[in-house]
């Protein structure tokens, strides 16, 4: 047997931080790196492979890649996965399960403070270039998203550090050890468009627990996930810990959930699929070896609710920031707002206007551009159908874009409604995209108490929402009667943002399991207990002294 090296004293992580994100201001040091590294990107059409145990593997049916805001520019090739390569996948993490559980908490955590640097340095520009162009995300966009992906390997380290000092107490005589396992089978990652830190941080947290996983990322962000999967290669990660397979999210969950070592699953998607995979686990339930775990982030419809005391400009940043950037395609995008009369009628209303009317929609690689392009056909049509339905109610008043434009690119201009009817769909649906719906409330009429508790039962969803006064009495009220009503509540600040480490993100009811991603919930999630005593002492004498003789 070859000699282990073995650390002989208390590992101690790094100190995690938050990545500085760069300004990219037109003609900066970065920005003309960037510029090269965009050119580089669309001057190729990439082939893109799954990888399965290590291996690449480019056999399959292909999917083309396309810009969202200019969707005859072909970026790359994907294979859709048939059962044969599922199936490899979920051997091969099976495979390398019992290695990888077994290797010392603190190596694997290394791998991922090496990805890390590595997302800061080396592949910071590529993954910039690819988040733009395949998921037409502006500069800053781009930016944030990378640097949040650094945050998570990070922070995700630290806190797996916490989790394993979680030691019980040992008596006099006895050492008792917590064991913090892997779960026992694989776990299947599901990750979604919208964000490249999060496809690169739902299959990295349970393998950094211990896990092996198989992974299926959006095919609307799969270059940027290729990138991500390079990347933790070169930093180490052993052929077999996460395993990435294209394809049909259907079929591939349907099979990897039908397999009896089927652990875990983490996802982040619509509310009506994740409910359909939890009913699927529970069709499955009697074959599987253990309980899996089943975390979900699924969506919100985000309120953003003002006092007559607010700040308007404040307000109307938080607003135009908080709604419109990235396109509304944000799970925390605010999407519904209460704003009371003194405010909308003492000119927050035509700054709101003339601001939104102002943003400029267009190719995100132009530094002007504010908002992009929808990811695809489908969530432009479904957004047009919906700004159709909304201008057909005499409840609702169009006060800017409303319009879909799909010649070129599929750009949803900015759009606000004013609607006299809090109930409407508008306040209740989720749309993902660019659409802001406003209900002015006569707050010399109605009580900010009745306010509060219709926001909170206006919409299934509870993720996130944004509080906006100056009265501090009426902030207290808020966070009281809201407490359910998002798992991230804002005080003057846009509901967008969640920083790791700082702003644990998740929320409730219809927007998901709340397992606090970025915090030690989400890694807890991930590993199965197992106490260890050892008696230092054993008892040699199965009599109690109870069982003497009483002499009576």
């Amino acid at each position: 047997m070859a000699n282990t090296i073995v650390h002989n004293g208390t590992v101690r992580v790094p100190a995690p931080y938050n990545e500085p994100a760069k300004d990219y201001a037109p003609g900066s040091p970065e920005a003309v790196r960037l510029y090269a590294e965009l050119d580089r990107v669309k001057g190729e059409v990439r082939e893109l492979p799954h990888v399965i145990g290590g291996e690449r593997q480019f056999d399959g049916e292909k999917v083309d890649l396309v810009a969202p805001h200019n969707h005859a520019h072909v970026l790359g090739r994907i294979p859709k996965a048939d059962e044969k390569q599922v199936q490899a996948a979920i051997d091969a993490a099976l495979a390398a399960q019992e290695s990888w559980a077994n290797t010392p908490w603190y190596e694997r955590v290394a791998i991922f403070l090496r990805a890390a640097d590595l997302v800061s340095g080396k592949y910071r520009d590529e993954l910039l270039a690819t988040t733009m162009l395949h998921q037409s995300k502006t500069y800053h966009q781009a930016e944030i998203d990378a640097c949040e992906l650094a945050d998570f390997f990070r922070y995700n380290a630290h806190n797996a550090a916490q989790i394993y000092e979680q030691q019980p107490t040992s008596p006099a005589g006895q050492w008792n050890v917590m064991d913090h396992r892997g779960l026992e089978g694989f776990v299947l990652a599901i990750t979604p468009f919208n964000f490249t830190a999060i496809a690169g941080n739902l299959p990295s947290t349970p393998a950094m627990m211990g896990n092996t996983v198989v992974w299926k990322p959006s095919e609307k962000s799969a270059l940027s996930s290729d990138v991500v999967m390079r990347l933790f290669e070169e930093a180490g990660l052993p052929a077999g810990v996460i395993n990435l397979v294209h394809g049909s999210g259907r079929a591939i969950s349907e099979q990897a959930m039908a397999h009896e070592q089927f652990a875990g699953l983490n996802f982040t998607g619509s509310s009506a699929v994740f409910r359909g995979l939890w009913k699927t686990a529970g069709v499955n339930i009697e074959k599987y070896r253990a309980y899996p775990r089943l975390v979900g982030e699924t969506g919100g419809k985000n309120a953003i609710v003002a006092h007559s005391s607010a700040d308007p400009e404040a307000l109307l940043v938080a607003m135009v920031r908080g709604a419109y950037e990235y396109q509304g395609q944000k799970c925390t995008a605010a999407s519904r707002v209460y704003i009371p009369r003194s405010l909308w009628e003492a000119g927050l209303e035509t700054k709101l206007v003339e601001t939104v009317k102002g943003l400029k929609v267009g190719d995100i690689t132009e530094h002007e551009t504010y908002v992009g392009a929808v990811i695809d056909e489908v969530s432009a049509d479904r957004l047009a159908d919906a700004l159709e339905r909304a201008k057909a109610l005499a409840s609702h008043t169009l006060l800017a874009g409303g319009t879909v434009r799909k010649d070129k690119g599929w750009f949803v201009d900015p759009t606000l409604f004013v609607t006299t009817d809090p109930s409407a769909f508008t306040m209740k649906e989720e749309f993902f995209g660019p659409l802001l719906t406003v209900h002015v409330y006569d707050d010399a009429e109605v009580e900010w108490y009745d306010l509060l508790k219709l926001v909170d039962g206006t919409s299934e969803y509870a993720l996130g929402g944004s509080i906006f006064a100056r009265d501090h009495a009426a902030i207290t009220e808020a966070l009281s009667v809201l407490r359910n009503t998002a798992g991230m509540m804002y005080v003057n600040d846009k509901p967008t943002g969640a920083l790791m480490g700082v702003q644990s993100f998740g929320g409730g009811r219809a927007s998901g399991t709340n397992d606090k991603t970025g915090s030690p919930l989400a890694l807890q999630r991930w590993v199965s207990g197992r106490y260890i005593k050892e008696n230092m002492s054993p008892d040699l004498d199965w009599t109690y002294p109870y069982m003497g003789t009483s002499g009576n």
